[in-house]
């Protein structure tokens, strides 16, 4: 990546690679107020339209190391060129699935494109901007579009929805990727590292065995029952699969999973934080489009109104958390996010929120405070204090948490509330059987309270600083001999 980028240029850059955030983003929120329209065309039980969701964050969850990795190996302009397609493509195809399983196929295939953006994007962010403050800073404009698509998601999907039809929702994937796809080529310089990871298909194929596996068991499990043959052999796959990762891995030169990085405690700690917050997020987007329009009533319109104030919320935080961050570190907003979310979950667990306008409207404002000051932390702790010449197996992993935490929050939660929710019923009815499920996000909550709390001060400092130490040493033996073209990347400073 040159490094005499002008300011202007460096903008231009965050923001074509916030334009696949953007569609990212925008498409799974639109997904979750089409969910209830979805169910009634293609007859689906609550099983079914968790898949609608899980088989995207399932296989990107898989895919998201092996792409940055890929990125930085064969360069990341034309990795995030080519994922711009890939997603693109598959949103047509998805607005032509005739029926549930093919919708859940071209999920996937979607999943594959989407795996090249936000890590690689990331990469070519952390690339871009090298000082500390500026790439915090960029971080939380990252950020704060996840904020904007939460706002927008609601009212344009609800607005398809209602007028159009859900297969208008992936419509919108298609001018945004292409532009993306066109101001790339112009605008992205493109960059490698000068010594890439090396493919690793067993640690990718292991990865693939360990997520699938185990979001099938967890969302099977009530229609096949949990002592059921095939749940029993999924679960055994999955820990068999987690044995062998951890034992394969290490033992690599050039794992697909560096699993060094985890002995840093703010990196460990960014990651248990991806997942308690994604998996809240999930839960909460998949409870409340049930709930508003199956339980209460509303139209899809209505519903994106609801779900509006949350969004709002969280495109205001995340900004205001990438500057906290750039200034004061990531302590405070992850001891700030922690207990929103989970006062936003208490709510409805202990004080049935959903039979109450003024309780359902404060946890909505408390959820998106709290979710829109966790993101911009988990990002920057990620890929500081990480060589810079792996920024995309370092951003693919925090990317990786964050499915995984959506993945498990959608099956997890959605098993929850099937056990006592069969898609008919009123509000009360909603609000029992999914008071496990609130009690659930309440604890993610919490864990991002003490996580953050507990990595981000003195002892987390210090581990942070022996872990860059080690990486900065093995960096400078891997280009001990230098590369036939030099290259201007080097370590990042934490």
């Amino acid at each position: 990546m040159p490094t005499t980028l002008t300011y202007r240029r460096r903008m231009l850059i965050l923001a074509i690679c916030c334009m696949s955030l953007l569609i990212v983003s925008l498409d799974n929120t639109v997904l979750n107020v089409a969910l209830p329209a979805l169910g009634k065309d293609f007859d689906a039980p609550v099983s079914g339209l968790q898949w609608a969701i899980d088989a995207y964050t399932v296989v990107i969850a898989s895919l998201l190391m092996l792409a940055g990795s890929t990125a930085d190996r064969l360069g990341r302009r034309r990795v995030f060129q080519t994922g711009l397609a890939v997603f693109t493509l598959a949103s047509v195809l998805c607005s032509l699935a005739p029926s549930l399983e093919w919708l859940i196929a071209f999920r996937a295939l979607q999943a594959v494109g989407g795996s090249m953006l936000n890590p690689v994007a990331m990469s070519i962010i952390t690339n871009t901007f090298t000082e500390p403050r500026e790439r915090a800073r960029a971080i939380g404009v990252w950020g704060g579009v996840v904020g904007i698509s939460m706002a927008a998601g609601p009212l344009v999907g609800g607005l398809l929805v209602e007028t159009v039809g859900w297969r208008s929702i992936f419509w919108i994937n298609l001018p945004v990727g292409l532009a993306a796809i066109l101001l790339t080529a112009r605008y992205v310089p493109e960059s490698k590292a000068p010594h890439p990871r090396r493919p690793d298909p067993v640690g990718q194929l292991l990865v693939m065995a360990l997520l699938g596996s185990l979001t099938f068991a967890i969302i099977e499990a009530r229609g096949h029952g949990v002592t059921s043959p095939l749940i029993i052999t999924c679960v055994g796959v999955a820990l068999a699969a987690l044995v062998l990762l951890l034992w394969y891995e290490p033992r690599r030169a050039e794992p697909l999973i560096e699993l060094r990085f985890f002995r840093s405690a703010p990196f460990s700690g960014a990651t248990l934080v991806a997942v308690s917050a994604f998996a809240a997020l999930a839960g909460f987007l998949f409870l409340g489009s049930l709930f508003l329009q199956d339980a209460k009533g509303l139209s899809p319109m209505e519903a994106g109104l609801w779900l509006l104030p949350m969004a709002a919320m969280t495109a205001v935080f995340a900004p205001l958390s990438g500057r906290l961050v750039g200034s004061r570190g990531p302590r405070l907003p992850l001891l700030l996010a922690g207990p929103l979310i989970a006062a936003s979950a208490l709510l409805f667990a202990a004080f049935d929120a959903e039979l109450s306008t003024g309780r359902m409207l404060t946890a909505y404002v408390l959820f998106g405070m709290g979710f829109g000051l966790v993101n911009a932390p988990i990002t920057n702790t990620a890929v500081s204090g990480m060589p810079r010449a792996q920024a995309g197996v370092a951003a693919a992993v925090a990317s990786t948490s964050r499915q995984v935490g959506t993945a498990l929050g959608v099956a997890v939660l959605g098993a929850v509330l099937a056990h006592g929710w069969t898609g008919k019923g009123s509000p009360a009815d909603f609000a029992a059987a999914a008071s496990p499920a609130w009690w659930i996000i309440t604890g993610c909550g919490v864990a991002i309270l003490l996580v953050g709390a507990l990595t981000t001060g003195a002892w987390g400092r210090r581990s942070a600083a022996r872990v860059a130490e080690q990486l900065g040493s093995a960096d400078s033996a891997a280009t001990a001999t230098p590369p036939r073209r030099p290259s201007a990347e080097g370590p990042v400073r934490p």
